[in-house]
């Protein structure tokens, strides 16, 4: 199996830099054991202007065998000739991205100590493998290949015989890849897509596969169009984790746009204003909005439910007043997007102690979640479906009980002033229900009267006198007879 990447450079920025972000110095030939066989990287040139590196993946057929314990394609047992006699050594599949992640980890996880900025910027790349197995055919590549913002995707079929042309052509294509991207995203879309094409893989997927799609596929992989796909051939098609994982990019697509695509919405209003002051999106106003809420509430300790990518956990943690913030997702994508956000692993001692970040459900009670001066609920309540709202409720104010309980939700009446948004329509498509004033106060109001709390409303973004605000803020406060029998428990 053969794969090569070439960039190009200047004087000042050579293209000899691959060499650090590959983490292989192009002066050098490196053989690495694989569990199949041996991986070569070597350099057929290395000069400022242009560079390639080439992996040579050597596959033991015999080994390959043994250690497949006589299971081939989809794990179904194959005839002892074919065990042998087939294209594994020979044709780029789940065995070069398996070599791939071994002898470029670093490269593939997008760290290089002695260039960082540079592991962070475009390259001009171009990418070649001989012989891909494409079932599917080349316009399959690329479909798969071309939303990834490659300027050239070309995959020529490669003929059965070029002495019988009339044979037509095999199941194999030679594919060049050329444009700008991050080397580790490069990487990473042909560790995913490469055994995809080949539609099999060498080994056993097992659950711990997910978690590896997913880290390999974050930033393109939610959003792909051929996403199910991707997912169904990369899982071998084992339902129950192209399911699970499915499920998983959702959750990471709609923390990625579900803010996004209000603000653009709120953007397209605001156009008509006569200001020349660029409008404060509506995620921003709902931010400020909450964070002076729970600053009139004197609140120190503070949990952030359903704290998505951690736009408000950042922001609280720039005001030193809030001395404890827990971040809470069920997801756990979004919460390695919210730590690479406020940068965990370069956070100063003092800082990094007053942030933490857990996976965890919001409709099942968490003894850890008790005591707080405050929890948010930002724009979470209309993605439950309404019969698990009841566990919520129970889980927010029945079990964890914080002082204050600030809940925002879009108002379903403000809709109609969004010209871009289709009469009828919530906001997004993962939305359950989106509420009326009155029938967000009903539910806020019975919410307060069964826990002891007590409730008040503050409109969130321009308040229009027909429809209302764009969101509606519930603001909840513990009793003062609740908080005084806490206080003597807490004494006692």
């Amino acid at each position: 199996m053969f794969l090569t990447i070439s960039t190009t450079g200047s004087p000042e920025r050579p293209a000899t830099d691959l060499g650090f972000l590959l983490h292989k110095h192009p002066g050098k030939a490196q053989a690495f054991s694989t569990a199949h066989g041996t991986a070569h990287v070597f350099y057929p040139e290395a000069s400022q202007e242009r560079c390639t590196a080439a992996l040579l993946l050597d596959v033991d057929p015999v080994a390959l065998v043994r250690r497949g314990k006589g299971k081939g394609r989809g794990g179904a047992p194959d005839a002892a000739l074919a065990q042998y006699v087939n294209d594994r050594p020979y044709a780029a599949s789940s065995l070069l991205s398996v070599a791939m992640a071994a002898v470029f980890k670093s490269a593939l996880n997008g760290v290089c100590r002695a260039m960082p900025e540079r592991a962070q910027e475009p390259l001009a790349l171009r990418v070649e493998v001989p012989a891909l197995p494409a079932r599917g055919g080349a316009e399959l590549v690329r479909k798969l290949f071309g939303p990834l913002g490659w300027a050239r995707v070309d995959a020529t079929p490669v003929p059965l015989d070029e002495k019988f042309p009339q044979w037509g052509d095999s199941r194999y294509v030679r594919l060049v890849l050329e444009g700008e991207l991050r080397l580790a995203d490069a990487l990473r879309q042909l560790y995913v897509l490469l055994p995809v094409l080949d539609d099999a893989k060498h080994y056993w997927v097992a659950p711990d596969e997910v978690d590896k799609l997913l880290r390999a596929g974050e930033g393109w992989l939610a959003e792909h169009p051929e996403q199910k796909l991707i997912t169904s051939r990369y899982l071998s098609r084992r339902w129950s984790l192209t399911r699970q994982a499915m499920e998983r990019l959702e959750l990471v697509r709609l923390a990625e746009t579900d803010d996004l695509e209000v603000e653009s919405v709120d953007n397209a209003v605001d156009e008509t204003t006569d200001t020349e002051e660029k409008p404060v999106p509506l995620a921003g106003q709902r931010r400020e909005a909450i964070l002076g809420a729970l600053r009139a509430a004197g609140a120190h300790r503070v949990l952030d439910l359903g704290c998505g990518q951690g736009q408000l956990v950042q922001a609280l943690l720039k005001d030193v007043r809030f001395t404890e913030i827990v971040g809470v997702d069920v997801s756990v994508r979004a919460l390695t997007v919210a730590a690479r956000r406020l940068k965990l692993d370069r956070l100063g001692e003092r800082q990094a102690g007053r942030v933490t970040l857990r996976q965890g459900s919001l409709t099942y009670t968490d003894k850890q979640l008790k005591g707080y001066d405050a929890a948010v609920l930002s724009e979470v309540i209309e993605h439950l479906d309404l019969p698990r709202l009841p566990a919520l409720e129970y889980a927010v104010f029945g079990a964890a009980r914080p002082t204050t309980v600030l809940v925002t939700t879009p108002n379903a009446e403000y809709n109609v002033r969004w010209e871009t948004l289709p009469a009828g329509h919530v906001r997004h498509g993962d939305h359950r229900f989106e509420w009326t004033r009155q029938e967000f106060r009903d539910w806020a109001g019975q919410v307060a009267g069964r826990h002891g709390y007590t409730v008040d409303f503050v409109p969130v973004g321009p308040d229009d006198p027909e429809v209302g605000p764009p969101t509606q803020m519930a603001v909840f406060t513990r009793d003062a007879a609740e908080n005084g029998k806490t206080k003597e428990a807490k004494a006692a």
